[in-house]
């Protein structure tokens, strides 16, 4: 190692000139280790923000794959759900579906659901030949009265009815208009007063199943509990994503009108 001296200085005066420039030297290799460290950090973060993006982009790849290779049933464009006795569903989302579900969708062995309350929904038992349990019937009924204006209205329960499809005709008694998704019904009703009653679980097949709790449980693993509340659809259906999984929209459509929350 070569040092230069001064030789108007004193030893000791030389030696505090370079006593001074290694302790800037040190001052400056600590600056440098400490912002080295400070760039692994940084670098670190956008490697984990990169691993979590990439992740993110799988799962939604992986949905989009799942959904393109689950069937899409027919039914799934209405409002539906299988009773605990396996019996189908179906019900309208407005009042176009309801004129698709009672024009369409329903046979003279089925049976037919509705309140007496406008923005209802129609909901049709699918007999297929089998005898409508008491079951199916109770949990068809809270079906639709979870589904009503009972939910917007903060109602615990609701009147609904059921009659024979050959009762529900869209003929209206002379000078009377009957609008899109309303019918005129004739003959007795058999009423039941149905509580409000919905919960979301996912099947083995991988679809979105809501209805009633006996319903839901004969027929999912997972499920959560939907009960009227303050938040919006989306930010619950993101909740029960990440509970059960799914798909966002599928969620959305299966939740009532209206906010609502997981209990």
């Amino acid at each position: 190692m070569k040092i230069s001296i001064t030789l108007s200085k004193s030893v000791e005066e030389n030696a505090g000139v370079y006593f001074d420039k290694a302790k800037k030297s040190k001052k400056k290799i600590e600056g440098a280790k400490e912002a080295l460290e400070n760039s692994r950090l940084k670098l670190k973060k956008i490697e984990e923000n990169l691993l979590k993006e990439q992740m993110h982009k799988e799962e939604i790849k992986k949905e989009i794959e799942q959904k393109r290779q689950r069937k899409v049933e027919w039914f799934e464009k209405f409002r539906w759900f299988r009773s605990s006795g396996g019996f189908l569903i179906i019900a309208g989302r407005d009042a176009t579906t309801n004129e698709i579900v009672m024009k369409k969708h329903t046979d003279k062995d089925d049976l037919v659901f509705h309140t007496n309350m406008a923005g209802s929904p129609f909901a049709v038992i699918k007999a297929e030949n089998r005898k409508i349990d008491e079951d199916t019937i109770r949990e068809t009924a809270e079906f639709v009265a979870s589904y009503s204006r009972a939910w917007k209205l903060g109602m615990t329960s609701m009147d609904v009815f059921s009659v024979n499809p050959e009762q529900v005709t869209k003929e209206a008694p002379s000078g009377e208009y009957i609008t899109k998704g309303s019918f005129m019904i004739y003959g007795k009703k058999n009423e039941v007063n149905a509580n409000i009653n919905i919960f979301i679980g996912v099947m083995d097949d991988g679809k979105i199943m809501a209805g009633p709790e006996s319903a839901v449980k004969a027929h999912c693993k997972e499920f959560v509990q939907i009960v009227e509340g303050r938040e919006k659809p989306a930010s619950v259906a993101k909740k029960i994503i990440k509970k059960l999984g799914g798909d966002l929209d599928e969620i959305i459509r299966s939740l009532p009108g209206g906010d609502c929350s997981i209990k």
